[in-house]
């Protein structure tokens, strides 16, 4: 039983969400697959999919909860976000390094390093990106934030906005660009680990030449039990972020990076077995940018 998290990453494929979370569960061997939620008449039209297609399918891996989505061939992951996985050794974390790479593509080979024993950084065949370290930690599996380009040297900006928005964090540690480590400016972030929550997270700035940024292929899913807690983190997240990204609960903040700030009821009400009261929400959600709990409540209820 894995304890609870404050964000789940929700990952964004064009038809492969089933595929993929069946591959994670059993690179890993640990985990397990969750629940599915297929699209409605409403959904698929805008989303241009069948209905009654699996829309999501939630799996579970290291202790960590995910949810997989078909919408369709919009977004590609980058390793701007990344999962950190926390090995109990060399021998798990190459076993697991190696499987994650099948038909994907390396981007630091399995070696030692000045910081670890033995890591190593891979994209799997669908893009998703690992860092792989045989070093244990409590939390075993961790988001980690790359920051780069226009970006690049706002890590530890975006690090104390996000710890001010969740209760319970801290930062653990910070490496930071000493003189002379150029391309980076010295005093940024080399790599911090910090949580939110009580759920841990890293962030890393890098001034290299990369070609990619933060996309909507990954976005960090944050499950609201109140209208207040929606409201202060939509509030928090969404000041200085795209205006043009806010739907459905979806935003993105000031640095980019996407967010859904989604009331936790939200799921009971879609997997009703009442179909009408499912289609109803649908037909009200679609219409937010912020989620409003007594609007779906009414819709849930027909009034």
């Amino acid at each position: 039983m894995s304890k609870s998290r404050t964000l789940t990453p929700f990952l964004w494929f064009d038809s492969e969400a089933e595929e993929a979370a069946e591959f994670y569960v059993s690179a890993f061997g640990d985990g397990q697959i969750g629940s599915l939620t297929h699209y409605t008449a409403e959904s698929a039209g805008m989303a241009g999919r069948p209905e009654g297609s699996v829309m999501t399918a939630g799996f579970e891996v290291a202790g960590q909860g995910f949810v997989a989505l078909n919408g369709g061939p919009l977004f590609s992951f980058t390793p701007a976000l990344s999962f950190f996985v926390n090995c109990s050794g060399e021998e798990e974390a190459r076993a697991l390094f190696d499987r994650l790479g099948e038909g994907g593509t390396e981007l630091m080979p399995f070696d030692r390093y000045p910081f670890s024993p033995a890591y190593g950084w891979v994209a799997d065949r669908f893009g998703v990106t690992w860092q792989i370290n045989s070093v244990p930690r409590t939390d075993k599996l961790a988001p980690c934030l790359l920051f780069v380009g226009d970006q690049c040297g706002r890590a530890e900006e975006a690090m104390t906005l996000y710890m001010s928005l969740f209760p319970q964090s801290r930062v653990e540690s910070v490496d930071r660009y000493a003189a002379g480590e150029g391309p980076d400016a010295e005093g940024t972030v080399k790599h911090a680990v910090f949580s939110l929550g009580g759920q841990e997270a890293r962030i890393m700035d890098s001034a290299h030449d990369h070609r990619f940024t933060f996309t909507e292929a990954i976005s960090l899913q944050v499950l609201c039990d109140t209208q207040a807690e929606i409201d202060r983190l939509w509030d928090g997240l969404a000041e200085g972020g795209d205006p043009q990204a806010q739907r459905c609960g979806w935003l993105k903040d000031r640095f980019g990076v996407s967010w859904q700030i989604v009331p936790r009821v939200l799921s009971t009400m879609l997997g009703d077995a009442d179909r009408g009261k499912a289609s109803r929400v649908t037909d009200a959600f679609l219409q937010m940018k912020k989620f409003d709990i007594a609007t779906l409540e009414r819709a849930f209820e027909g009034r």
